[in-house]
């Protein structure tokens, strides 16, 4: 279960999603995820499924990673599903005493898995396709007018990076501290829910023994290397948008506009 989670993880490449200005890439996530809320037809969810899928054939990626690290997950969209077709109220197809499933309900459940699953992609897309240092520069850019109000943009931009990128080291690090205790004889599969969840407090302590030594190493390097925070720092890499950029903004505002004008048009078709 946990090589299935590829969250924080970097996959190199010279592809057109790749090649796109990192500001432009967080710009689109960000739209595209507000759009994905406030879409309401099977039709806008189509053109958003259809610019997903256009951009993950963009990207180059094997689409088996993207499902892959929506396996852990799988329990939640279950749970969700299921919140949604009981809870919805409707026309009931289903009842047995006081639980029944609508149609509604079902329309609904459907409709919000594909949602989160949707979401899941656009989001593991962007940082399958964006290095860390990119991602970190791309935030301090767009959040630097910040700065006249003394918020500290570039220090808290790095925090959240420094966090994207340990997540892999830190799931690599939980999956030897369990072979090592396997190998001493801990169960960590048989029983119930609870007994399971009881069985991994003893993976806390060693696990949080290497996330502060790593944190102590990682200060201490970055002292080394007279790191003063972003206060006359300079970047090897200067962004630029370009071509590419102003056609991917292009395209996503045309899918924005029929996406948001589309329970208009159903409304008058119908």
């Amino acid at each position: 279960m946990l090589k299935n989670i590829t969250l924080g993880q970097y996959f190199p490449g010279r592809s057109v999603i790749h090649r796109l200005d990192p500001r432009s890439k967080l710009v689109l996530t960000f739209a595209y995820i507000v759009v994905l809320f406030l879409a309401s037809e099977p039709l806008a969810y189509g053109l958003l499924a259809i610019w997903l899928a256009a951009s993950i054939l963009l990207s180059e990626l094997p689409v088996r990673i993207i499902f892959r690290g929506m396996k852990p997950l799988v329990f939640i969209l279950v749970l969700t599903g299921i919140l949604n077709i009981f809870y919805t109220p409707g026309e009931p197809l289903w009842s047995f005493y006081f639980i029944s499933v609508s149609r509604e309900g079902l329309i609904q459940a459907g409709m919000m898995i594909w949602r989160i699953l949707m979401l899941l992609a656009g989001t593991f897309l962007l940082t399958y396709t964006t290095s860390p240092i990119l991602l970190t520069d791309a935030l301090e850019r767009l959040f630097g007018p910040l700065k006249k109000i003394r918020v500290p943009v570039h220090e808290l931009a790095m925090m959240m990076t420094i966090a994207l990128r340990f997540i892999p080291t830190l799931i690599e690090e939980t999956g030897k501290i369990m072979s090592a205790q396997r190998a001493r004889g801990a169960d960590f599969e048989s029983g119930n829910l609870i007994k399971r969840a009881k069985a991994l407090i003893p993976l806390l302590v060693p696990l949080f023994v290497s996330a502060f030594r790593r944190a102590d190493e990682l200060a201490v390097a970055m002292e080394c290397r007279c790191y003063h925070g972003g206060e006359g720092r300079t970047r090897m890499r200067q962004m630029r948008l370009g071509v590419l950029d102003f056609a991917a903004a292009l395209c996503f505002t045309a899918m924005t506009a029929a996406v948001l004008a589309m329970p208009h048009l159903t409304g008058m078709i119908w």
